[in-house]
């Protein structure tokens, strides 16, 4: 039976990762994960501490998702077999109840050995604003084939392989890959990603949302990933 080992890139995010492993733990129950790494770039909360006690193996490097991510694929990689499967998860992400089995039936089916799959974005924000922003989301994921890396991405390994991986930027190293999966390898799962509205409530939603909508567009203008991290901020 193939397995799933878990990627969660990791900078400062103690406030949400034990819901984050805990969500995770239904894949341990059933037998199917191979483990969990968080790829940690620097945190200083805590948050590998809140990992290793929860028995996440740890690996730390340069600051970047994209860095982070790429490291702890390779890390993953040297652990399991061509026909196990990459999970790709944020550390302020959860899971919905029942996702393992989900993903279990999605793994099993041979057609899907060069897909991928990812989850259906929701957030942890009761507000109107936020249905609105999922059900953009959502929108966007069935137009385009562009979920967003708090979404969550499964990919069997020796596809992830072939497809080089994630590039080592700071920004749209998810946009990047899921572009070269292309729309149409891409499965959209019923299970649920809840992730941190934080930098919504904060900055305000229309604010968020627009500007990431306009460091999109720059991105696929042209714009250098590095010049574009540092206006995300």
């Amino acid at each position: 039976m193939s397995q799933i080992i878990t990627i969660l890139p990791a900078l400062n995010a103690a406030a949400h990762l034990e819901r984050t492993l805990q969500s995770l733990t239904e894949a341990e129950r059933t037998g199917v994960s191979a483990g969990w790494i968080l790829a940690d770039g620097g945190s200083t909360d805590g948050a590998v501490q809140i990992a290793r006690r929860a028995g996440c193996q740890v690996v730390t490097g340069a600051k970047g998702r994209g860095a982070q991510l790429a490291q702890g694929a390779a890390f993953a990689r040297r652990q399991i077999g061509a026909s196990d499967w990459l999970l790709f998860l944020h550390a302020d992400t959860r899971l919905s109840p029942g996702w393992s089995n989900e993903v279990e039936a999605f793994m099993a089916a041979n057609a899907h050995r060069d897909r991928a799959a990812y989850f259906r974005f929701t957030l942890d924000d009761m507000s109107h604003r936020a249905r609105r922003l999922e059900r953009a989301v959502n929108w966007r994921c069935r137009t385009f084939g562009l979920p967003y890396g708090d979404q969550g991405l499964l990919i069997r390994a020796d596809f992830y392989d072939r497809l080089g991986g994630y590039k080592p930027w700071p920004l749209f190293e998810d946009v990047d890959l899921v572009r070269r999966i292309g729309k149409h390898r891409l499965w959209p799962l019923t299970a649920r990603a809840e992730t941190s509205a934080d930098k919504f409530r904060s900055e305000g939603y229309r604010r968020r949302s627009m500007k990431n909508l306009v460091l999109l567009a720059r991105y696929f203008l042209g714009a250098k990933p590095s010049d574009l991290a540092k206006a995300y901020r």
